[in-house]
């Protein structure tokens, strides 16, 4: 099984490698019943995760939902506290305002969240932070590293980057494998794609976007490319998209062609307007400053 990796150097640089899997959403309910006593955040998981979407987050250590290859630590329950009220914020509950209702959630995104304390350390220098398992589960690791109380402007741009980002790349996948994108979007870089050269190809998201892919991950293949203009541009503010488009010179105009498509696809095949998508996720990560997100309320 492919899984989709998100990686940071240990001096910080990060990236996104590998390739995601074709694999289609399990419709069966991957929901057990638990097996050891329920405290008061399991309750509010069953409540806020499972009724409404069919999710099973999973907090506690699951050996079968881990890569036994690397040597992983449980995540602390206060930091899991912090990332399921972020989860449900920022993704769940941006697309139910979109769409009306939980229906459309509860359809087609994973149905395990799992979270791990560590990260998974490789042995070239480098730390896997998420995976991802075509779409039935994703893997968000290194939350114990989290910081708890107010959240600081720093704190939220990584998270944004290395979790949400990847949360709304994940579930593109999911879309364009069930109803598939416009072929024309296959036509605008056509044999630019380097595959798994990219990260010596691309050095860097900004290198990448001068070459009409949105970061570097995004030249690896169409579908990759696809799904990062999709996501980065939903958890990205308008002045950061355009000063990014700016800085890609004439290349930039690749980057919103492709936009353009992704747009339409997503308008067309799920009613979801991106823009006024983008405007409730963007309101939504300000909301998150003046949340407790440590609470279970």
């Amino acid at each position: 099984m492919k899984r989709n990796k998100l990686y940071i150097l240990i001096i910080g640089i990060v990236t996104i490698i590998a390739s995601c899997s074709e694999e289609k959403l399990n419709p069966v309910s991957q929901i057990k019943d638990p097996s050891i006593a329920q405290n008061d955040f399991d309750k509010w998981l069953y409540k806020n995760y499972t009724v409404p979407y069919n999710i099973q987050f999973n907090y506690r250590f699951v050996d079968s939902e881990a890569d036994m290859n690397y040597n992983l630590e449980p995540a602390e329950t206060d930091k899991a506290v912090r990332m399921a009220n972020m989860v449900k914020h920022l993704v769940l509950e941006a697309y139910d305002e979109m769409t009306g209702s939980s229906a459309f959630m509860r359809s087609y995104y994973p149905k395990v969240v799992q979270l791990v304390g560590s990260p998974a350390y490789n042995n070239n220098g480098t730390a896997i932070l998420a995976t991802a398992e075509g779409g039935h589960k994703i893997i968000l690791m290194n939350i114990n590293s989290m910081s708890l109380g107010q959240l600081t402007d720093a704190d939220f741009a990584h998270y944004n980057y290395v979790y949400f980002h990847t949360l709304h790349h994940e579930f593109a996948h999911i879309l364009h494998q069930t109803k598939p994108y416009s072929r024309a979007f296959n036509q605008i870089s056509g044999a630019d794609y380097v595959q798994d050269s990219w990260m010596t190809v691309y050095t860097s998201d900004a290198a990448a976007q001068k070459a009409g892919f949105i970061s570097a991950y995004a030249s690896s293949a169409v579908d990759e490319d696809f799904v990062e203009t999709y996501s980065l541009y939903l958890v990205t503010t308008s002045d950061s998209w355009n000063a990014l488009i700016a800085a890609a010179g004439a290349n930039g105009q690749i980057i919103m062609q492709k936009l353009a498509i992704v747009k339409d696809y997503m308008l067309t095949s799920w009613g979801i307007n991106m823009d006024t998508m983008r405007s409730i996720v963007l309101r939504r990560q300000q909301d998150l400053f003046s949340m407790n997100l440590d609470s279970l309320n």
